[in-house]
């Protein structure tokens, strides 16, 4: 597909980010991957059913590297091609990230490619710890955001002309993201801001639907409604009533992950608010939100991720509209919107 190109005259930040990328500033430095395998080699895995293969991928025409990490399962065939899902990290992630996810829905039958952002991936957490502020803060301008939308792009334009496309299926392509990464997720999927007068769009068509976890609001801009209105595919958002960010000059509070909600066009829509946690408990990181309260989300989360997946390709209704009763006991609210 093609991007409208931004524009050299796009303007730097006001008073604060575009795209919250900040938001994961509280999480620890991420663990770096045991696995190291490479673009043609399957890595071991930690149950039967699927493989993990990472790639190094390099973007010419912008001269910045995607590498990628792709869940396949062992029954995606050519005559029986699996879903994918297209997952974006956090700032300070990689792909190694988000691993409770990934390998799930490889065992679920639904293939995940996993994106790492060399320009807000866990890279910003080395070197100098005195300049890590200025670090995070050059990884949350616009360039950086918009960046990281091609990069999604990108990776499916690799991974669908690749040797495994006849083992994907085109037509069922989901895009997911945590914190900076909803955000990349829903630009991905349609939300659109104005620059200078004219539309910033970097929609991909393929994009079938979105599950968007602890989206922090695009700030500087005036109508949340109107930047989110052009999404209009099903979307799934998660949060918690803890979902706080809560860093040195800034404060962001769960009812912003609800407003992103309110504010996304998607006719078929669901949300899902945890009673308590945090903000980074929908990481792979252990025990942040409460140790119990994090390995219940987790659980919870991927149930009903895999819900809403086979609610928007099989017309399966019937796990999503039960699974709230079977999570009531951490749940603070769920809303579904389905006409």
């Amino acid at each position: 597909m093609r991007h409208r190109p931004p524009s050299p005259a796009l303007p730097g930040l006001r008073a604060a980010p575009l795209l919250l990328a900040l938001c994961a500033a509280l999480l620890a430095v991420p663990a770096r991957s045991q696995e190291t395998a490479s673009a043609t080699t399957p890595a071991p895995t930690a149950s039967a059913g699927y493989s993990t293969r990472d790639y190094e991928w390099q973007d010419a025409a912008r001269q910045r590297q995607v590498p990628v990490r792709l869940y396949l399962p062992d029954a995606a065939r050519p005559d029986q091609p699996v879903p994918l899902v297209v997952f974006s990290h956090g700032i300070g992630g990689s792909r190694a990230g988000y691993s409770y996810l990934g390998r799930y829905w490889a065992t679920q039958g639904f293939a995940s490619l996993h994106l790492q952002h060399v320009g807000s991936d866990r890279n910003l957490w080395l070197g100098n710890p005195f300049e890590l502020v200025a670090r995070l803060q050059g990884a949350a301008q616009e360039a950086e955001a918009v960046a990281r939308v091609r990069d999604l792009s990108f990776a499916l334009d690799q991974l669908l002309s690749s040797e495994l496309a006849p083992r994907l299926d085109g037509q069922r392509i989901v895009a997911a993201g945590h914190s900076y990464g909803a955000n990349t997720t829903l630009l991905a999927a349609g939300a659109t801001v104005q620059r200078n007068g004219t539309l910033l769009e970097l929609r991909d068509p393929r994009i079938k639907a979105v599950i968007v976890l602890s989206a922090p609001p695009f700030y500087g801009e005036a109508s949340p409604q109107q930047i989110l209105g052009p999404v209009r595919v099903p979307s799934l958002h998660v949060t918690a009533t803890d979902d706080v960010i809560r860093i040195p000059g800034y404060y962001s509070g769960a009812d912003d992950r609800v407003a992103v909600f309110d504010a996304t066009g998607s006719a078929r829509k669901t949300l899902a608010v945890f009673n308590g946690g945090s903000h980074s408990m929908f990481t792979d990181r252990a025990g942040t939100g409460g140790v119990q309260l994090n390995l219940q989300v987790k659980a919870a989360t991927r149930v009903l991720s895999l819900a809403f997946l086979n609610s928007v390709f099989k017309g399966d209704e019937a796990a999503l509209a039960a699974w709230p009763g079977q999570f009531a006991g951490i749940l603070a609210r769920f809303t579904r919107s389905n006409p």
